[in-house]
């Protein structure tokens, strides 16, 4: 048994709530930004908000990619510390750092020269792109800035750091909390920006959020130290991360691509329709947040365990965190089901906006449990570098239930084909997901 890997000892509950809740409150802040993004572009005008409705999925996307990066240096940590190789752990953590914030450049630029193209292709009307604009092109260049942050997170999740690494994440939500009113609507005499003041405020809540984590790692056993890489092999720790940060990228951000083809679809119902479907999900996010950050705190028990040959725990974490998944899935979607015209008054007064929210509230909540079920597994393969199969059940779910259920039924339905589709493949994607990681977990780790 390791001495350096914590989370090899003790009860498997104990571990699950230690991790987990320091992490429902760091994701729960981040998504709470999205929540008071809308709020404060909401009293723009709709048309500010059916723009962001179009950002948001491409948003949410640039962050998978971000935790993708983040899952593939949490694996090769937590692996190499369950394995009680420190020193190639810490050269890793160190090579992570790096490899996110070159990835952040490559990708922002990327995304910067095609913003245009893009929304086009989205169905984005051109009364909306000049906002979409506005709001896209510093939020691109601030790119490297998320992923670094996103990188940093990494290497404290691998070490077991769930509470540092929430508090990370609080300091670029409180950042964000500050500087949103201010930037977007105008204060203390300050006229705003509109829409681009809520980019501006995230990439300063970026920025701020990686020099706090800079401080934390300087307390946890694994420190950044830039003089370590020299003894790394690039090309060895590259695979590494790539084998399990790609499938995981593309895998987190296949749903995100999922929606935005569905936001496409929908653009033909109308802005209202837009505006109605991108604030609930918005709600949707924070609703989830519980399951997210199980979905992140999974990785590093069953990665330490599985390094060091426990897959029996292993197996022990999935099972409770998939029991939570179904229970508070459940539970949410009553609540959220019964409230949904409260809520959407937050956002605006529009009767047919309103109408739109509640429609797809009182669809798409029967999935959660399902989501829950599919992102923990997803987690939990990744951490066991089976993250090929992460990637693959997440693709069936968008590509061959979410995006044609949608295409099929959109006339005859309307946008509740769209608002169906992605129940449909909740519902389907937990399922799959949860018959394989339970296959790969049973199977022990290879020798």
């Amino acid at each position: 048994m390791s001495e350096t890997a914590k989370l090899t000892r003790g009860s498997i509950v104990g571990h699950l709530v230690g991790q987990t809740a320091p992490m429902i409150i760091g994701v729960a802040a981040i998504m709470s930004v999205g929540l008071i993004d809308a709020y404060f572009i909401g009293q723009l005008g709709s048309q500010e908000l059916a723009a962001v409705s179009f950002i948001f999925p491409i948003t949410i996307a640039l962050s998978s990619l971000g935790v993708g990066v983040m899952v593939g240096i949490n694996s090769v940590i937590a692996r190499a510390l369950g394995e009680g190789d420190v020193e190639r752990a810490e050269r890793r953590a160190n090579f992570g750092a790096i490899f996110a914030l070159v990835v952040g450049v490559v990708m922002g630029l990327a995304l910067f020269l095609l913003l245009d193209p893009l929304f086009r292709l989205m169905q984005a009307s051109d009364a909306l792109l000049p906002l979409i604009r506005a709001y896209m092109q510093p939020y691109s260049l601030g790119l490297p800035v998320l992923l670094l942050q996103m990188g940093l997170n990494g290497v404290l999740r691998g070490q077991g750091e769930a509470r540092k690494t929430s508090y990370v994440s609080i300091t670029y939500s409180v950042a964000n909390w500050i500087l949103d009113p201010i930037l977007i609507t105008g204060a203390f005499g300050f006229a705003g920006f509109g829409i681009a003041g809520a980019a501006y405020a995230s990439i300063a809540g970026f920025a701020i959020a990686i020099l706090v984590a800079l401080y934390l790692i300087k307390s946890a056993q694994l420190h950044i130290n830039p003089a370590s890489i020299r003894r790394c092999n690039v090309g060895e720790s590259s695979r590494a991360i790539i084998s399990v940060a790609g499938p995981a990228a593309f895998s987190n951000a296949i749903n995100p691509i999922g929606l935005s083809v569905l936001t496409a679809l929908l653009a033909s119902q109308g802005e209202a329709a837009v505006a109605g479907f991108g604030a609930a999900g918005r709600l949707q996010s924070f609703a989830t947040v519980p399951l997210l950050a199980l979905s992140g705190s999974i990785g590093a028990i069953v990665g330490q365990n599985w390094g060091a040959r426990h897959p029996d725990r292993s197996r022990a974490a999935m099972l409770y965190s998939a029991g939570f998944c179904v229970v508070y899935g459940l539970a949410t979607a009553i609540l959220l089901y019964f409230t949904g015209g409260w809520f959407a008054q937050f956002f605006t007064d529009d009767p047919a906006v309103v109408a739109e929210f509640e429609s797809y509230l009182e669809i798409a909540v029967w999935g959660y449990a399902g989501f829950g079920l599919l992102i923990v597994a997803n987690g939990a393969l990744n951490a066991v570098d089976r993250a090929g199969l992460a990637l693959t059940q997440s693709a069936a779910r968008v590509f061959l239930v979410m995006l044609p259920f949608g295409w099929l039924l959109r006339s005859a339905l309307g946008a509740e084909a769209i608002y169906g589709a992605e129940l449909v493949a909740n519902i389907a994607g937990g399922i799959l997901a949860s018959l394989i990681v339970w296959r790969v977990l049973r199977s022990g780790p290879e020798t």
